[in-house]
């Protein structure tokens, strides 16, 4: 278990920051060079934990994919090309690895077991193995397929017309994986909008989706070309510094590189909402996912309720956002967002009992949290809890602590920022 103690009593922060890759992206950019014929080349990969269990989960399937730094060659020989592994799969803490791959696997005549970390065998699989046994797949996996440890034997697949009961670009990923392997034409209907990484790289490797309004059809039986892939910045790893710039007196930061993908940038209306001294300059939207730079100032902040089709566009940025709120004038109100219960913690009642222990006035809700601004952070003992974001979360909020804070399991940030700490002291003045 590592300990780090976090700098705090910031006064300040000022400079720039190139956002490292986006997690989400890079994940399929492998498992689609993976599945795709030909040579694929990606350039600005995130080298953290969780994608590289893809690239390893990949390599035991017999897809050769060489590492450079920030960059991959990926030799994809199609879905057929893939082959029955010698040894288990360990996804380690990723969620997307293991739902995204049950889908590609969901189509393939071997058998597959796939594992994962302590977190990964809480996380709920039913929501995946469901609609993957309609489509005619053998699944096994503990408590009846609910958790891991998974067993899957793929084979011929049948199409199917699913309605998701819950808003998951996870699970409408998995099922749009292997509607790609069936005979015939699979619909989903999403409740609410949810991130469209997955149906933009199918369109980007010269497949065909189609989405009207909530429904998206893929037909089956297609081929996937290779492709070139510019990993944009991840626009949930600079939500860190948007927050820290936005609450730290006399600070300006810049942005560089940063997604901004639609279905992705809630973080920006919420703290535009809130009164953030926030600007979206030098916006590319001409590649396939759209790109821009981010300047964010020191902001005087209010209140303001979160809820609705905009929880999917900012699940992942929740925790950071329960911080900017507690440096907020009023009342802010997160509903409708008990997908945190089931990330790699439980997030609601995880960031309730971590800023607390700071000296925030926030609570629990059955679906989300109620923060009374403005706190003084003090400071004290945290921990992460394993989770990523709860611990870069921490290490922003500390910035304010009037006090020592020490972080316990800050490892766990490597999984989506290995270099979070040095770009974050670079900022320091």
């Amino acid at each position: 278990m590592s300990s780090y103690k976090l700098k705090n009593n910031i006064t300040r922060l000022v400079g720039e920051v190139t956002i490292p890759g986006d997690k989400s992206i890079s994940h399929r950019s492998v498992m689609f060079g993976a599945i795709a014929h030909g040579e694929t080349r990606v350039t600005n990969f995130l080298p953290g934990d969780d994608c590289l269990s893809t690239i390893s989960c990949f390599r035991k399937l017999g897809v050769t994919i060489e590492e450079n730094g920030h960059e991959l060659r990926i030799i994809g020989k199609g879905f057929d090309g893939l082959v029955e592994p010698n040894e288990v799969l360990d996804v380690g803490n990723s969620g997307t690895t293991i739902r995204l791959l049950m889908g590609i696997l969901a189509g393939r005549a071997f058998h597959t077991s796939l594992v994962g970390d302590e977190s990964i065998g809480k996380r709920p699989m039913t929501r995946v193995t469901g609609p993957l046994t309609a489509m005619g797949v053998k699944l096994d996996g503990r408590k009846n397929g609910s958790y891991t440890p998974i067993s899957i034997r793929g084979g011929q697949l049948q199409p199917i017309h699913y309605e998701l009961p819950v808003a998951s670009a996870q699970v409408k990923s998995a099922i749009i994986l292997a509607g790609l392997q069936a005979d015939g034409e699979t619909t989903i209907i999403e409740p609410t909008e949810t991130r469209d990484h997955t149906e933009r790289m199918i369109r980007q490797f010269g497949g065909e989706i189609n989405k009207d309004n909530k429904t998206i059809t893929v037909t089956g039986r297609q081929k996937l070309t290779a492709s070139t892939i510019f990993v944009p910045g991840d626009i949930s790893s600079a939500a860190f510094f948007l927050v820290a710039g936005a609450i730290l007196p006399e600070s300006e930061i810049v942005l560089r590189n940063v997604g901004l993908n639609p279905t992705r940038t809630g973080i920006i209306e919420v703290m535009k909402r809130m009164g953030a001294d926030l600007e979206v300059v030098q916006q590319n939207d001409e590649s396939f996912e759209p790109v821009g730079d981010l300047i964010i100032k020191t902001s005087k902040l209010k209140g303001t309720i979160v809820e609705g089709d905009l929880i999917p566009r900012l699940i992942d940025e929740i925790p950071i956002i329960a911080l900017l709120a507690t440096q907020a004038e009023g009342k802010t109100v997160i509903k409708d967002a008990e997908e945190l219960k089931v990330k790699e913690t439980n997030r609601i009642d995880t960031v309730v009992q971590e800023l607390r222990t700071l000296g925030a006035s926030i609570e629990a809700t059955a679906d989300g949290m109620i923060i009374n601004g403005k706190s003084n952070l003090l400071g004290g003992k945290v921990s992460s809890h394993g989770d990523h974001r709860i611990g870069m979360m921490l290490a922003i909020a500390a910035l304010l602590c009037t006090n020592e804070v020490q972080l316990e399991k800050s490892d766990a940030i490597s999984v989506s920022y290995p270099n979070f700490f040095p770009h974050l002291n670079s900022l320091i003045r």
